[in-house]
This record gives structure tokens, C-alpha cells and sequence, in this order.
């Protein structure tokens, strides 16, 4: 992409009444961010200075900005329908794309044990080559990200994902925290430079942490802690959810207990996550069908469809996708090369049949024989 696409790119995004999904809606339509900015009504948009000056001040900052086509954009977010077009990041790029990532979330008044429990768990996994995402709030969040930083001779990688600007320091007292993970991991964000934390911009963070990972862990969370949407989140994009489970008298761990009543994993360490996602250890994340292309935005017809939108069905029956030992839900869709919503129509029939079972989001075959049946 140019720096004039990319510029394009912030100014469609920020522009009065557009997001994520109707950025994609408009590039469908029009073919690049360009040709959208012509078709809209010119006193709505976001201004062309602003956008020019964002692009200069993430320069003059240290700062990527990453676009949607960008091949260091992190292709696990392309899966999510509202995945950002315009990420800021700030560290490491080259680990945006870690095929084995986990994030862990919980309360951010969280106990000593709580805080323990995190740091202990992020470290095991960093040491197993697992990228641990977080959003480096206050309690669990923090402890997560110091546990993960100090596995591999304290140079453990880990990511951040704020619900401000990413030159924000929010808290401010994790201003040490900052720094080191801009030296060892990446901080990440989808707002402009400069935005200060809103309650709203959590939810559309938590999105983003759950989007990166192939598991999210809860470690304490009340009945009504925000951790609990990153959880939910997690669920509807077809990952694992994971839970420490708490005392039933503390109240700071309701949630987690809940979640554990609900179907989600119990996990006492980061080898009861290993475990279930083991497939992890191995497995590099699969382009999506007929990848996003990277022709420059002006030579992109009118008439282009996004072309992760389209996919091409495989001849091989559903049924003998899912191995004995199961296979997760994400995994079925992709190598099938079917929507999201032919597969959850066709596994319904074949739940109905008693053909397979589901565990959370792990399809399992009911029966090992006569695997007929689409």
C-alpha cells in the first residue's frame, strides 16, 4: 500500500457513521477506500489534514500503522467480521502473527493469590511458545504480562491490546509495564493516537483479545466483570474458554465458577490448557481461502468483491473432517472451505443424527463407524 492508500484508510475509517463493517461494505462496493471517500457526502468526512497528520505523528512516534491488506497485519483478526482496518502497533511485529497464542483476563482488583495464579500460568506457557495476550489492565492483566516477560531469561514476548490510543499509558501506573512490553512484545490498538480510555472502547478491545488467541483464560472475575465479555466473545468466535476455578465464598471469583458450571475448561496450570489446546503446539494458522489481495487500492476494480468473502466448498464429507479426538470448531470451517453458517447448519443434522457431540467449542464423533452422511 502507499502512504496516499493508507492515508485513505484512516480517513474512511474515522469518517462520521463508518465502521469496521461498513468499511468493508464500502471497499466491496467501491473497490478501495479512495473511490468511497468520493461517494460520500464531502462535510462528513474526517478531515484529509487529520488523516495526513496521524500518519506523521505514528512516524515521528515509532508508531506502525498497519492496514487491513498489510502482510503484517495479524491474519487471526481477519476472521472476525469486524476485524479493525486500521491497527496501530507499537514493538515487535514479527510476533502479530504467532501461530499459538493465549489470553488471559481476569479482575483488576484481583488477590495476591489471583495475581500469582496469572503471572505462574503466563510464565509456563511463554516457556511452551505460547504468546500470552492481554490488556494490561490493572490485577490479572498486569500479572499476566510481567509472568510471560520474564519466562525465556526474562525475554518472553507478550502482547497488549489497549482500549485507547497506543501512545495512551492507561493505567498510569503501569507506565514501567509500558515500556518493557514495547521492548519485548507489542502493544496494539485500533484507536487514533492520542485517545483517551472511554468505558465503551473496552468491549470493542476485549474483541481483539480474544481474536488473537486460540484459548482465553479467566483467572477471577466477578458475576459482572467485563471479563466475562471477553469470555463470551471468545465462545461466539468458536474458541476454547478457560477457568480458574475460586472459592465459592469469594465473591471476586463468581464468574470463573460460573463459566466452569457453563462448560468451560477447569484450569489449575498452563498444562490443563496445553492439553486441550495441544493441536497448538504444531499447527500454523491457515490462510483464509483466496487470501485478501495486495494489489495497490487504485488498480482494484470498482466491482471486487473482498475475496475472503468467498469460498469454495470441499467434496469431502464434514463427518470425516472430525478426527477421533475432535476437532475445534474454527479448524472444521477452514478446512472445510465452507460459511460459518453452512457448517453449524450441516453439524446440527449430524448432532440431530447422533453422529457427533459437542464440548464447548470441540466437535467430537459419537460414533467411529458408518460415516456417511454429510
Amino acid at each position: 500500500m502507499t502512504e496516499q492508500d493508507r492515508i485513505d484508510w484512516i480517513q474512511l475509517i474515522n469518517t462520521e457513521n463508518i465502521g469496521a463493517v461498513s468499511f468493508a461494505n464500502y471497499l466491496k462496493k467501491y473497490g478501495s477506500a479512495a473511490e468511497a471517500l468520493k461517494a460520500l457526502p464531502q462535510e462528513k468526512l474526517f478531515s484529509r489534514k487529520e488523516a495526513e497528520y496521524e500518519l506523521e505523528k505514528a512516524q515521528k512516534l515509532g508508531i506502525k500503522i498497519l492496514c487491513r491488506f498489510d502482510s503484517t497485519y495479524p491474519e487471526a483478526l481477519t476472521y472476525l467480521h469486524d476485524a479493525p482496518p486500521v491497527l496501530y502497533v507499537k514493538g515487535r511485529l514479527d510476533i502479530l502473527n504467532h501461530p499459538n497464542m493465549v489470553s488471559i483476563v481476569g479482575a483488576r482488583n484481583a488477590s495476591i493469590n489471583g495475581r500469582k495464579t496469572a503471572s505462574r500460568i503466563a510464565f509456563d506457557l511463554t516457556q511452551n511458545d505460547i504468546v500470552v495476550v492481554s490488556g494490561m489492565a490493572r490485577g490479572i492483566d498486569s500479572a499476566a504480562h510481567k509472568g510471560a516477560m520474564y519466562a525465556k531469561n526474562q525475554q518472553g514476548p507478550t502482547i497488549a491490546v489497549l482500549g485507547c490510543g497506543v501512545d495512551v499509558i492507561y493505567p498510569k501506573e503501569n507506565a514501567d509495564l509500558y515500556e518493557q512490553i514495547c521492548a519485548q512484545g507489542a502493544i496494539i490498538s485500533e484507536f487514533l493516537i492520542g485517545t483517551e480510555p472511554q468505558s465503551t472502547y473496552f468491549p470493542r478491545r476485549n474483541r481483539l483479545v480474544a481474536g488473537l488467541s486460540a484459548g482465553t483464560l479467566v483467572v477471577e472475575a466477578s458475576l459482572n466483570s467485563g471479563s466475562l465479555i471477553t469470555a463470551k466473545l471468545a465462545l461466539e468466535q468458536g474458541k476454547e474458554v478457560f477457568a480458574v476455578p475460586c472459592s465459592p465464598v469469594e465473591g471476586r471469583g463468581a464468574g470463573c465458577n460460573k463459566l466452569i458450571r457453563e462448560g468451560a475448561n477447569l484450569a489449575e496450570s498452563a498444562e490443563d490448557i496445553l492439553e486441550v489446546l495441544r493441536f497448538t503446539r504444531t499447527r500454523v494458522i491457515k490462510p483464509a481461502e483466496q487470501k485478501i489481495c495486495t494489489t495497490p487500492l487504485d488498480k482494484v476494480q470498482k466491482s471486487a468483491d473482498i475475496p475472503m468473502q468467498k469460498s469454495t466448498p470441499s467434496s469431502e464429507p464434514l463427518i470425516n473432517l472430525i478426527s477421533p479426538e475432535g476437532i475445534e470448531m474454527d479448524e472444521l470451517i477452514r478446512q472445510s472451505k465452507q460459511s460459518a453458517q453452512e457448517v453449524l447448519m450441516k453439524l446440527t443434522e449430524l448432532e440431530l443424527d447422533g453422529l457427533i457431540m459437542r464440548k464447548g467449542s470441540l466437535i467430537l464423533p459419537a460414533i467411529k463407524k458408518n460415516r456417511k452422511r454429510q
